[in-house]
């Protein structure tokens, strides 16, 4: 079942000038090749040449579509198998008669991610790679799409493949030691151990480093706006997005629920959301969007704590500074552009070393040097650059950081005279931490697991 002939649609549904059912197999040019007419049949054209017909349904000769047809035969295609794909009208309509034709003619509809995953088990692309594709498609940002198509390209597999071929090397070592030692080769000592051992840590450590900027540029900031009724929390998320998503009024207590958004701010992707004003009401549906706003506090990333700048501090102000202590916080004083009440010295005290920034967002006013603050509170202002190898993947980051308390386990029994054969033991399991990552050695099932997150066609 594995390596049948596959066919999807590739292309989001809706109305769209070109839709693309794919297929992929060794039957994928003949199945196609049943309602596919034109100057020529698809199996006499030259590889990778797309040619102009007409799709056809053999049992009632009804032309169903007008097309143009991609040709790719392996084992040059994404899959190394052979790879047809038909460019028709865009319409929903349109690309599911096309499918359907090639699912009655033999082909059978493709799994989610299953042309990528044939793509990593016929060796095209490795695990990490074939992650990357789907980071890559669901990327919010440039600064994100880069890092995602670094992953494509195998940047991340050279390092890992760097790092499992030095302890290859050493285990191979030890091995010819311990079962030729009439072999004139170096022995391999404790030291000679720990240095290799040390050069493993350090690049590890070099990887994990970019690890929480490279979460973030995948899976975005989660960033919650608060404060008090009517302080502009609603009017900041529309700068933020440049569009009037939000309801902005005079009237305290508008937002009655939680509005999420995404948002690039100078390459970092916020999941930004606008909460109900957090206050004591009467109101039954404000109340439960004050309930909602308290829960997505406790699993924000980021707080935006937006004060007025025209009203004297509250007990509900100074509250809420206290809700979000030991958060990452930025303090935005906003409507700068109406007569001062608010003691900016107590505001300074309460916000702390935290940043505080002063906005006008009805002048457009702040709002850079908003955005300049969330970069350098988790950025330190800019990215590193782009020679840089994030990881940004939770199940690299998990991978990494058990490799490096194995190979510290090895380093701690060399420490204390173990011998060198039980100390391989623990460099062996770091060399299949790290295999994991590139799919060298993982059970059939996480594979299946992970290429069931990809959408249909992919």
């Amino acid at each position: 079942m594995e390596f049948d002939t596959i066919a999807a649609i590739s292309t989001a549904l809706g109305e769209g000038a070109i839709g693309i059912v794919r297929l992929s197999g060794d039957d994928a040019i003949a199945i196609a090749d049943r309602f596919y007419q034109g100057k020529s049949p698809l199996s006499e054209v030259l590889s990778h040449t797309i040619v102009y017909g007409y799709i056809v349904d053999p049992a009632t000769n009804e032309r169903v579509e007008e097309a143009m047809v991609s040709v790719m035969r392996e084992p040059k295609t994404f899959t190394r198998e052979h790879v047809v794909e038909i460019n028709c009208h865009g319409g929903v309509v349109s690309v599911n008669r096309v499918l359907g034709l090639a699912l009655k003619y033999g082909a059978r509809l493709a799994e989610p991610g299953e042309f990528t995953k044939r793509a990593f088990l016929n060796g095209r692309i490795d695990l990490s790679q074939a992650e990357g594709v789907m980071d890559l498609i669901r990327a919010k940002t440039d600064r994100a799409m880069n890092v995602a198509l670094n992953q494509v390209e195998g940047k991340l597999s050279k390092r890992v493949g760097i790092l499992r071929q030095a302890l290859l090397e050493t285990v191979a070592h030890v091995e010819v030691n311990i079962d030729y030692p009439e072999y004139d080769a170096e022995t391999m000592t404790h030291e000679l151990l720990r240095e290799k051992a040390g050069f493993v840590i350090g690049e590890i450590d070099k990887l994990l480093s970019t690890a929480s900027q490279g979460k973030i540029l995948r899976e975005g900031l989660s960033t919650v706006i608060i404060g008090r009724p009517n302080v502009g929390k609603s009017s900041l998320l529309n700068s933020l997005v440049h569009e009037n998503k939000a309801i902005v009024t005079d009237v305290p207590g508008t937002t009655r629920d939680v509005i999420e958004e995404y948002v690039n701010v100078r390459g970092v992707p916020l999941r930004l959301v606008d909460t109900a004003g957090i206050r004591e009401t009467e109101d039954i549906v404000e109340r439960i969007g004050v309930e909602r706003s308290r829960q997505v506090l406790k699993e924000a990333d980021l707080i935006l704590l937006v004060l007025n700048y025209g009203e004297e501090l509250s007990p509900e102000d100074e509250a809420l500074f206290e809700a979000v202590e030991n958060m990452n916080v930025i303090v935005i004083v906003n409507k700068t552009d109406i007569e001062q009440k608010i003691d900016l010295e107590r505001v300074k005290q309460l916000a702390d070393k935290r940043p505080l920034v002063t906005t006008s967002l009805l002048r457009d006013e702040g709002v850079e040097q908003l955005e300049q603050a969330i970069s350098e509170l988790f950025f330190e202002g800019e990215l590193e650059g782009a020679d840089v190898t994030y990881v940004s993947n939770t199940r690299h980051i998990a991978l990494l950081e058990q490799a490096k308390a194995t190979i510290q386990d090895a380093v701690a029994a060399i420490d204390m005279d173990v011998p060198i054969d039980l100390v391989q033991i623990d460099i062996t399991r770091t060399w299949e931490l790290l295999g994991e990552i590139i799919g060298e050695s993982i059970q059939e099932s996480l594979i299946d697991q992970l290429f069931a997150q990809f959408c249909l066609g992919k």
